[in-house]
């Protein structure tokens, strides 16, 4: 099969991203696209030229705005989970699955939207997220290390660099100790005075 074959369903083969924020913004407007897909070219000065400008250089907008296309405005059903990892313009949209009308959207739909995902995403949190190492087994978020404590994982790098260069001085002040006077011992600063 060629490309062409396999493609010729998907609403999103041969049209352009210009063409396609036309049509959408010429049914939705720039508030219900913002509204819905929450990316700034849609809200600060909404302009179809900056927005493609901007949609081209950015990998994750576009897919977003195509995905918006596909399953809001041309109405297909949802993608298969073995075509959801691909590429909106890369999906392979069965023959028996046609456009349909484009979704009716609101301003208050979108806001029941984003209060269901907010919500979502603090009862995610509360319970530790995908990282907190429940599901996984692990402590920390899934990172493990044998020592306990990890000078890359702990964040807080100036700390460790301040016990790394404690650690060296502290071994060449008991090397040096006996040879030193008891000034040195009670004033650490003693011997950079002289």
């Amino acid at each position: 099969m060629s490309d062409e074959i396999e493609y010729k369903n998907n609403p999103l083969h041969g049209l352009s991203l210009k063409n396609l924020l036309i049509e959408i913004v010429d049914h939705y407007g720039f508030e219900i696209l913002y509204a819905y897909l929450n990316i700034n070219c849609f809200k600060t000065k909404p302009s179809i030229e900056s927005s493609v400008k901007f949609l081209k250089k950015t990998d994750w907008a576009r897919e977003k705005v195509e995905i918006f296309y596909m399953y809001e405005f041309k109405n297909l059903p949802k993608a298969s989970s073995r075509q959801f990892g691909v590429s909106p313009r890369d999906r392979i949209v069965p023959d028996n699955q046609k456009p349909g009308e484009p979704a009716e959207l609101s301003l208050e739909h979108a806001e029941e939207l984003r209060e269901k995902r907010a919500k979502k995403t603090a009862e995610r949190n509360k319970s530790g997220g995908y990282r907190s190492g429940k599901k996984s087994g692990t402590q920390g978020g899934g990172y493990s290390n044998s020592r306990g404590s990890s000078s890359r994982g702990s964040g807080n790098r100036d700390s460790d660099r301040r016990d790394n260069d404690n650690y060296r001085r502290d071994d060449r002040d008991s090397s040096s100790s006996s040879n030193t006077s008891t000034d040195s011992d009670v004033d650490p600063w003693a011997k950079w005075k002289k």
